[in-house]
């Protein structure tokens, strides 16, 4: 539509100046907008350069254009894609009443083409999928005996057709049958016959009624599988040849007099000399797959079956082992063949025509793909008006580049036609892509958004130029395809320049976006790639933007994996790589493939093309809080591969690495997510960027490595975070963090060696405490060495499962010190040592050895059991809060917290009550003066003592997103949680400052034994002492002494609680006047109640 006006720009111009060129560009120009733009919704009258009148219809949302010109299908298809529209389809009504309305206005009453959306788009799909289980006969070279009659009477025939698989032995080079039908009065009244050529070709020949047809049909000898179909018809004599697919002989000169007679024999693997016996020409290989119908077939039926699909016609004979009567030296087996699913479903079936209209309804008819039909191409009404807005400038100004076009017109040998449907071959193709070359090297100036639209077109019409069978490829069409190539990328090089980024922007509501030149070079490499490597194993094509590389290599045992890298960079690195896995190409080989071509291409300049301020929409990766997240961009080179096996698109897994090329501005962090372009998720809008199947294998600075499950165009999207932590705070973080690690670890291991020196007396409180201090002080000192950690992927592993295993005992133990508050505040029927038993469990999980912990080593290991690949995060050693793995942690730590609140406001209340009480019965007048401060202090003072044993400080962490100063107080909270329970539980608890007191008491008083020998008994200096007090010089009750009176004052004494006696037995050192002396006094009392002194 765009060269359209360039056109009419070049007949103004003169004859002379138009030459072949004039008739090449008006292939793109299949309409030319007249001056006037409709303001209705109605016909738009058009004309092409010659005159020829057409018509546009719009209505309020579609634009619908008639191309009075036949072409198949898939190339009526093709042609709309390259005016960046699409065929129109009929099932709104408003697209039939706009078709409808531009039909009448023509007077066409010619069948036209329609698209059917419920048709499957063409793509490669799992190598499961392309693969069908088949059971075959084989037929062993060792002998020439072997054969298979199909048990059946055939009825006469006045039309047939066979279809059948084959494998040919390539060892074996003689005339082989493949089937013969035998009738009682004559041998060869059906036959399929084939011999091997000087070229190493299979040829196939027909008998029929006895008459020999010539060999012409062919296919490689490659010890590959191939569908044949062979078919008759009386009335017309007619008969041809299909082989894959494709129709390689027919003709008519047989003998139309009288059917294929009936009650005939259908032997495979031999020809019948005599009926049904005298076997010669044996063949040799395996058969599988024939069908017999009494009709001949059409090409979509062929097609149909040779991609292994079925089809509705009646059939005479369906395969079936059971119905053949086998020699014994045929074997049955069990094969799986490769299905050419790269053929569309629409072609298999049929295409869609619209035939006419009835009660307003169309009547459609599903016809061959291959007719030649005129056809209707739909668009938005507001991209048509936009082309034409374009086109009419074009008109009045060419530019620069279209003016030195027309200087270059009479230097080109190309002639074309002036039809769409004349741009049917290469040499076509090659000359317009070829002057276009011309003209970008010579022009200076920046191409304009009219050359660019019009140079889009071009690549795409291209791109699907019909080329020549590889057979039939002289030395001169081979020179001819590579320099399309190199024109091809050359084109697209150019149109792709980040200097065109601005361009792109104002061509948008035109073109679907910079990915239609992608998809146009991908069409045109898979189409070309058997010609581009008919004499060579690598081909690489180079430009500043693309770089565009195929390879081909024989698959056998062994076959090694393929990468392919971008450009290298200035330290003679490649950063964008994209590699098959050497599993996944040998996994072809066993599949029964036997070339393998791969087309890869890098595309170094897309990024800056899309348009910056455009969000893509993805849903954000799981953060942890501390990072608002503003949206998504693309961050890397383009890199794509597409795999063909035996020239088929097969689909197999990739892993790629791409570079981080986006910019990193201040207060912004990315994180990296692999896609792909998936051109069917938008058609509409050229397609969308997609994520399934692919993931993040590793992270590393400035790039990532992906994995996915498929082939196709791969790209890195960075997810774009606002960091509200500025990188200062950040890092004073983190060394906040290891501060207080290192502080806390410190303060438990001052706790628990307090706790076992000084004798605090035993107690299931204590227990738990100790147990705490042992759990929480491992989690800390692993997590100090994290970050040492980081950098052994192995040791980073282990660094993380043991985290989550300590982390989950440290809060499993607070989970048994709030039981243990529970059990003090609630009575509990339940002795000590059971709950001891069951809080080992819960804490530890193994009562006699608390080193293994059965709960948390329940969840650790079922974590790992359930998701080992993805149960690290990247680049640090501590869960993937990316996936469910981290629930893990949270999910337990949420109970836990949970359970020890509850927990907290019981004991609160209990001890606001007791306050209450308490207040009135010591002061009932100043009751209600006091009660607001007891009431505070009674609250105040249990959540300051529980908290940090509790683990209720981790609720900060669910706040932390709001703002720095909370991220500050949560690392405070809990990196120095070991110093807390120092202070609260080591330094300021009454037991452990009672029980270094009676150390220090201990000490003073064994320092009077020096004083004299005891002149009665003393108890062994080995006997442990495990208390101390003062108190009054009396045997009774020693062990209140802590909360005794104060001593008199003629009388001061040492109580010695002595464990090597019983409970009640004790010792005393006294302090007496006498004579004006002091005197020490050593008292001991033994449970019979005999008293031994000593004094000095």
């Amino acid at each position: 539509m765009i060269l359209g006006g360039f056109i009419s720009v070049l007949d103004n111009t003169g004859s002379d100046m138009i030459g072949a060129l004039h008739s090449g560009l008006i292939l793109f120009a299949f309409l030319v907008v007249c001056e006037s733009e409709p303001t209705h919704a109605g016909p738009d009258r058009m004309g092409d350069s010659h005159g020829q009148p057409r018509l546009a219809h719009l209505t309020s949302h579609w634009a619908f254009q008639l191309v009075n010109d036949s072409l198949a299908f898939s190339r009526a298809d093709s042609f709309c894609r390259g005016q960046f529209s699409s065929l129109a389809d009929l099932d709104q009504s408003d697209e039939r009443e706009g078709v409808m309305e531009l039909l009448q206005q023509t007077g066409l009453r010619t069948p036209i083409w329609v698209r059917n959306p419920s048709k499957a788009v063409n793509k490669p799909v799992a190598l499961s999928k392309q693969y069908s289980p088949f059971s075959a006969l084989s037929f062993p070279r060792d002998s020439r005996e072997g054969f298979v009659r199909v048990n059946m009477s055939f009825p006469a025939l006045s039309s047939v057709s066979v279809c059948v698989r084959v494998q040919w032995n390539s060892e074996w080079n003689e005339v082989s049958t493949i089937f013969s039908y035998a009738a009682p009065v004559i041998t060869n009244e059906f036959q399929l016959r084939g011999q091997v050529d000087k070229q190493g070709r299979i040829l196939l020949a027909l008998i029929i009624h006895g008459k020999h047809l010539p060999y012409k049909a062919s296919f490689p000898n490659d010890g590959a599988w191939h569908h044949i179909c062979v078919m008759w018809r009386r009335n017309s004599g007619h008969w041809a040849i299909y082989v894959d697919g494709d129709k390689k002989d027919l003709g008519s000169d047989t003998d139309t007099s009288r059917d294929i007679y009936g009650d005939g024999i259908l032997i495979l693997g031999q020809d019948q000399d005599s009926f049904g016996g005298n076997f010669t020409e044996p063949f040799f290989g395996n058969i599988t797959d024939l069908n017999v119908w009494n009709m001949t077939l059409e090409t979509r039926h062929v097609l149909a079956l040779n991609a292994c699909s079925s089809i509705d016609q009646e059939v005479v004979f369906s395969w079936n082992p059971d119905h053949l009567i086998k020699h014994p030296v045929v074997k049955e087996e069990q094969v799986h063949l490769f299905c050419r699913v790269v053929l569309q479903q629409m072609a298999l079936q049929g295409c869609r025509t619209l035939q006419g209209w009835q009660d307003q309804l169309p009547l459609l008819v599903v016809t061959e793909c291959s007719d030649s039909l005129p056809f209707i191409c739909r668009s938005s009404r507001e991209r048509y008006l936009k082309m034409k807005q374009m086109s009419d400038s074009q008109n009045l100004q060419p530019s620069a580049f279209m003016n030195h076009l027309m200087k270059l017109s009479n230097k080109t040998q190309a002639t074309l036609g002036q039809q769409p449907s004349e741009l049917s071959s290469l040499a076509q193709a090659s000359a317009l892509l070829d002057v276009s070359v011309q003209a970008l090297e010579d022009t200076q100036e920046e191409l304009q958004p009219t050359d660019m639209v019009a140079l889009i077109q071009l690549l795409s019409l291209a791109a699907d130029v019909p080329t020549l069978p590889l057979a039939d490829a002289t030395n001169h069409s081979q020179d001819r395809v590579q320099e399309l190539s190199q024109h091809f990328i050359s084109v697209a090089d150019s149109i792709i320049s980040e200097d065109n980024a601005l361009k792109w922007q104002a061509i948008k509501e035109v073109v679907s976006g910079p990915m239609d030149v992608v998809k146009s070079i991908d069409r045109m490499v898979t189409s070309l790639s058997p010609r581009l490597m008919a004499e060579t194993d690598r081909l690489t094509i180079h430009s500043p933007n693309i770089k565009l590389e195929v390879q081909q290599q024989r698959l056998q045992d062994g076959s090694k994996g393929s990468s392919f890298c971008g450009p290298e960079t200035d330290k003679h690195t490649s950063v964008d790589c994209i590699s098959v896995p050497h599993h996944k190409i040998q996994d072809l080989h066993n599949n029964g493939f036997h070339r393998l071509t791969l087309v890869n291409t890098w595309y170094g300049s897309l990024r800056p093309l899309f348009n910056p301020g455009e969000n893509i929409t993805m849903v954000p990766t799981v953060t942890d809080g501390s990072q608002s997240y503003l949206g998504t961009v693309l961050g890397s080179s383009v890199i794509s591969t597409t795999v063909l096996g035996d020239d088929q698109p097969v689909s197999t897994a990739v892993h790629f690495k791409l570079q981080h090329r986006a910019q990193n501005p201040a207060g912004t962090v990315y994180d990296p997510v692999c896609a792909f372009w998936d051109f069917e998720l938008n058609p509409e809008a050229g397609g969308w960027w997609n994520t399934k199947g692919c993931e993040v294998v590793s992270k590393q600075h400035g790039y990532t490595v992906c994995y996915c499950n498929h082939t196709t165009n791969f790209a890195l999207l960075l997810q774009v975070y606002e960091a509200q932590r500025s990188p200062e705070n950040e890092k004073a973080l983190q060394v906040l963090t290891f501060i207080g690690c290192g502080v806390s670890l410190c303060g438990l291991l001052f706790t628990f060696i307090l706790f076992i020196a000084v004798g605090v007396p035993k107690s299931d409180r204590t227990t738990v405490h100790k147990n705490l201090i042992v759990a929480l002080g491992i989690a800390e000192l692993l997590l100090m060495c994290s970050d040492w950690a980081s950098a052994n992927e192995a040791a980073c592993f282990v660094v993380t499962a043991l985290l989550h295993l300590f982390f989950m005992a440290s809060f499993s133990w607070m989970l048994v010190e709030g039981l243990l508050l529970w059990s003090k505040v609630v009575s509990v029927n339940i002795s000590e040592d059971r709950r001891m038993k069951l809080y080992y469990i819960i804490g530890w999980g193994k009562i006699s050895s608390p080193a293994i912990a059965r709960l948390p080593v329940l969840i650790v290991g079922v974590t790992l059991a359930v998701s080992v690949d993805e149960y690290k995060a990247d680049g640090h050693c501590w869960l993937n809060v990316k996936t469910d793995t981290i629930w893990a942690f949270v999910g337990p730590v949420i109970f836990v917290l949970a359970v020890n609140a509850v927990v907290l406001c019981r004991v609160v209340m209990v001890t606001v009550s007791s306050a209450r009480r308490r207040t009135k019965m010591l002061s009932p007048s100043s009751a209600s003066k006091m009660q607001t401060f007891d009431l505070t202090w009674a609250v105040t003072r249990p959540v300051l003592i529980l908290l940090p044993v509790l683990g209720l400080t981790w609720l900060c962490g669910v706040l932390v997103h709001l703002s720095v100063v909370i991220a500050y107080v949560f690392i405070a909270l809990n990196a120095f949680q070991g110093l807390y329970i120092f202070l609260v539980y080591a330094v300021y608890n009454s037991e452990v400052r009672n029980a270094i007191k009676r150390i220090k008491e201990k000490r003073k008083a064994l320092s009077f034994t020096n004083c004299s020998q005891p002149t009665s008994f003393l108890p062994s200096q080995r006997a442990p002492i495990s208390s101390w007090g003062h108190s009054a010089l009396t045997p009774s009750s020693p062990e209140t002494s802590e909360t005794s009176g104060p001593p008199s004052s003629a009388s001061t004494s040492l109580v010695i609680k002595n464990e090597s006696f019983r409970k009640e037995s004790f010792v005393t050192f006294s302090l007496k006047p006498a004579s004006g002396n002091q005197v020490v006094q050593l008292t001991g009392f033994k449970p019979s109640g005999t008293t031994l002194t000593t004094r000095c």
